[in-house]
């Protein structure tokens, strides 16, 4: 009578699989997403070891023509960061129309703390803020505007218009408009935010000092997104894995019969670097689970693998970094020595911190969930 019982309220039971039919949703699926944790670590080691080289390797070694085409290549990283974090969002959603907006609170709270972190690690420190005084100058510089603070606006507007849209078709067309949309108001927008205060030309991008602006950069987040909602019926792996690489051999060769631009609110330059971060996302699925795997780790504590290398390279406050205290002074073997000691230095920390944490929250230790944001564990049941 119990084995009975228990069989008529599992979701496994014969009668409950009968009535709905046979698909296929994140839900059920119990193992990581093959190519998302991947992607994601490839695109953190390339941002750890882009940010150390770019601070220490000396002029010389910079102009080697090998160093050049790797910086030349370096332009995919932050556009494939961006686009794995909106496809983890929307790939945590799955198939249920309510998803949105049973686990908006969630992601609100996600947003936020992304925001935190960005603008806190962007603490010019209390000497450098009295000195500017109360000022316009130092509401942007404080305010300035990286890739944290546009992934966690992002994933705030984009999770908002989610929940309020119809179950059925609106979460396409809400995800294609903000993908497409984005991009093609952005040089509009930067000339409507000429004469608007620091901080908001800072979230335009129309401001000095603003890397990742909204406009354009949130459309690689919102590509990204649209993409997961394109392809979800496809299981990870080869399935998924061939139809990115074909949409962003797509993208690409439709980049190709336009004029290249590369101004910074390019449309054609968003749609170039998305087309070659999907390739990359689409390759990393199609690698042995045993290659993604050596990646994977890196990618679901990619999130404070970032946050801690940006002090100790750049420095915090009045406390100087590598930048500061080393230079460009180094050879090839010494930087790439440096950025590969940061990077395991940081995976270990970040570990023991998510250790301690599952320790201090046993009941959440051995989640089989999918984080929906850059740095969340890539599990394909939904959650943020």
């Amino acid at each position: 009578m119990r084995f009975r019982d228990a069989a008529r309220t599992s979701s496994y039971a014969p009668g409950r699989v009968n009535r709905l039919g046979p698909q296929f949703t994140f839900e059920k699926q119990p193992r990581r997403h093959p190519g998302l944790d991947g992607a994601r670590g490839l695109a953190v080691i390339a941002m750890v070891m882009g940010h150390t080289l770019d601070a220490l390797l000396a002029p010389a070694s910079r102009a080697l023509p090998w160093v050049q085409h790797y910086w030349a290549f370096r332009g995919v990283t932050a556009p494939l960061f961006l686009l794995v974090s909106g496809w983890a969002v929307v790939a945590a959603l799955g198939t249920k129309p309510s998803a949105a907006r049973d686990i908006y609170g969630r992601r609100v709270r996600r947003a936020l703390l992304l925001l935190f972190l960005g603008y806190l690690l962007h603490w010019p420190g209390w000497a450098a803020v009295r000195g500017m005084g109360w000022t316009e100058q130092m509401l942007s510089h404080v305010l300035s505007f990286d890739a944290l603070q546009c992934i966690g606006f992002a994933l705030l507007f984009g999770s908002t218009l989610l929940a309020l849209a119809p179950a059925r078709w609106g979460r396409g067309v809400v995800l294609l408009g903000l993908a497409v949309g984005v991009p093609l108001v952005s040089a509009a927008m930067w000339r409507l935010g000429a004469g608007l205060p620091g901080p908001v030309q800072q979230f335009i991008g129309s401001a000095e000092g603003s890397r990742f602006p909204f406009f354009p950069w949130a459309g690689f987040f919102f590509a990204g997104a649209f993409a997961a909602h394109v392809f979800h019926l496809l299981r990870p792996g080869w399935p998924q894995g061939l139809a990115l690489v074909a949409l962003g051999a797509g993208l690409l060769g439709l980049t190709h019969w336009l004029p290249s631009d590369w101004s910074p609110t390019s449309p054609w330059m968003v749609a170039y670097r998305v087309g070659q971060g999907l390739m990359v996302l689409g390759a990393v699925n199609l690698l042995p689970q045993r290659v993604s795997g050596l990646l994977a780790p890196f990618g679901r504590l990619s999130l404070w693998i970032y946050v801690l290398h940006l002090p100790v390279v750049y420095g915090w406050a009045d406390i100087a970094g590598l930048a500061g205290r080393v230079g460009p002074r180094l050879g090839v073997p010494a930087a790439i020595g440096v950025g590969v000691a940061l990077l395991l230095a940081c995976a270990l920390v970040a570990g023991a911190g998510r250790w301690l944490r599952e320790q201090a929250r046993p009941w959440r230790a051995g989640s089989t969930t999918l984080q929906a944001s850059i740095g969340g564990s890539s599990r394909v049941s939904p959650r943020t």
